[in-house]
């Protein structure tokens, strides 16, 4: 029986509206091109890949170059009897290959898994931005087609009380109604007119929030389907869903790197206390050679290779504050931690409700809107008949727009619900939005 009522009020909804024109996937990947929220958390991404290997070239090989060279001319004259004077000129030139091996430095150890993890994170992030994007676009799409929808149901019923207005005015004017039946009538419709103006600069408000996320001016939307039933959350257990959002949520994930990578701050800071060793290797070339009372040249070639040990010994208290300062941020991060993971549970409960309640709201509102119908239908033979005024069928052709309205509004919560009970446990991709899309068609 329900989904009968269904099927006879979705009609009512979608029958009368074009099929044509960009589905929720075209605007979908319009957005992944030209949204800026998404470039920019892509930029980030890339950023962050760089963080591996800048940490782990502090565990490789630092190898230098230095040379130099310079030419070197002297005058000397002594002021003796006879006075003597000594000219020369010579070149001298060097060049040094140093190379350092790090055999045991903690801290960069340590801060080469703190870059991993930051990569791992970043991962998680970028996916987070794109759920982020999957359920901005299709509010945004559903924002403009009940925009749509709301402007033409004010068309619709503004047609509808000008016939009523004048109806009403043709009876009075034959003497079987009363100028209060106009002046209500009239009264009505000066409310719809509102209505239809209001709708109209929602309709504009929309279509602008869609614009900033696509870049352009969105070309006509194709409008929904009438083939789909609502239906309750697979799994339908808020318990199974809970215990997916502590798993698998993505902020949840984040928010554990986050903490994860704290802890191995503090432990990078108590390495400063360490000693560290390093494989030491130097190779030098140098010689000159000039003139002055004789003709000289030098050349000379020395190689060394050890080991070098650093020991620190006392550095003002810095090493012991970087501590304490790692310390507090590792609380921070607990604590954000468990806001995450509290968090991921409201949004997979509120989820799951929206869900099951979006799918009870459908469902009565459909028989809403055929009793509506149905007390339309009867007002206006009551009229003809004269047990029933005008301002009767105008409030019950009021009653059938609005739940029209409201039932529009209910599939699209559904909709809407859906997404975000995905999104709660990190599982909201591009796929499912290609395949509600596909759902929605036809």
């Amino acid at each position: 029986m329900k989904r009968r009522l269904i099927a006879l009020a979705v009609p009512l909804l979608f029958a009368a509206l074009p099929a044509a024109g960009e589905d929720l996937m075209d605007i979908y990947r319009e957005a992944q091109r030209n949204d800026p929220v998404l470039a920019s958390a892509r930029a980030s991404w890339l950023a962050t890949q760089e963080r591996a290997p800048q940490a782990k070239s502090g565990l490789l090989p630092y190898v230098s170059l230095a040379a130099s060279a310079n030419a070197n001319d002297t005058h000397l004259e002594t002021r003796t009897n006879p006075t003597t004077t000594t000219s020369g000129n010579w070149q001298d030139y060097g060049a040094t290959i140093s190379a350092t091996q790090p055999i045991y430095r903690y801290q960069n150890v340590l801060a080469y898994d703190q870059a991993k993890r930051q990569v791992e994170q970043a991962d998680f992030t970028l996916a987070s931005a794109q759920q982020d994007l999957i359920i901005r676009v299709t509010v945004a799409y559903f924002d403009v087609l009940l925009a749509e929808f709301n402007v033409e149901l004010a068309v619709a019923q503004k047609a509808a009380v000008s016939e009523q207005l004048a109806q009403a005015k043709r009876n009075f004017e034959v003497g079987v109604a009363t100028i209060t039946d106009t002046n209500e009538a009239q009264a009505n419709y000066d409310q719809i007119v509102a209505q239809e103006i209001g709708a109209r600069n929602d309709l504009d408000n929309r279509t602008t929030a869609l614009r900033a996320i696509i870049g352009r001016a969105p070309r006509a939307l194709r409008k929904l389907g009438a083939n789909f039933d609502p239906a309750p959350p697979q799994p339908d257990s808020l318990d199974a869903w809970l215990d997916r959002s502590l798993k698998e949520n993505l902020a949840v994930r984040i928010a554990q790197f986050s903490f994860d990578i704290a802890t191995l701050e503090v432990d990078r800071q108590r390495a400063g206390h360490y000693p560290t060793v390093d494989l030491v290797g130097t190779l030098r070339a140098s010689g000159a050679n000039g003139s002055s009372s004789s003709d000289y040249t030098f050349n000379q070639r020395t190689a060394a290779i050890g080991v070098a040990l650093n020991l620190p010994l006392y550095q003002g208290g810095y090493v012991d504050s970087k501590i304490r300062e790692a310390v507090a941020l590792q609380d921070a991060a607990r604590d954000g931690l468990d806001l995450a993971r509290r968090n991921a549970l409201y949004n997979a409960q509120v989820g799951y409700t929206g869900v099951n309640s979006s799918v009870a709201s459908v469902r009565a509102t459909a028989q809403a809107v055929q009793s509506a119908e149905v007390a339309l239908q009867s007002n206006r033979l009551g009229q003809e008949v004269g047990v029933r005024t005008n301002l009767d069928v105008l409030n019950v052709q009021q009653t059938v727009f609005t739940q029209r309205r409201n039932l529009a509004q209910a599939y699209f919560n559904y909709l809407i619900n859906t997404l975000r009970l995905k999104a709660a446990v990190g599982g909201l991709n591009g796929q499912d939005l290609g395949a509600l899309n596909r759902r929605l068609a036809g």
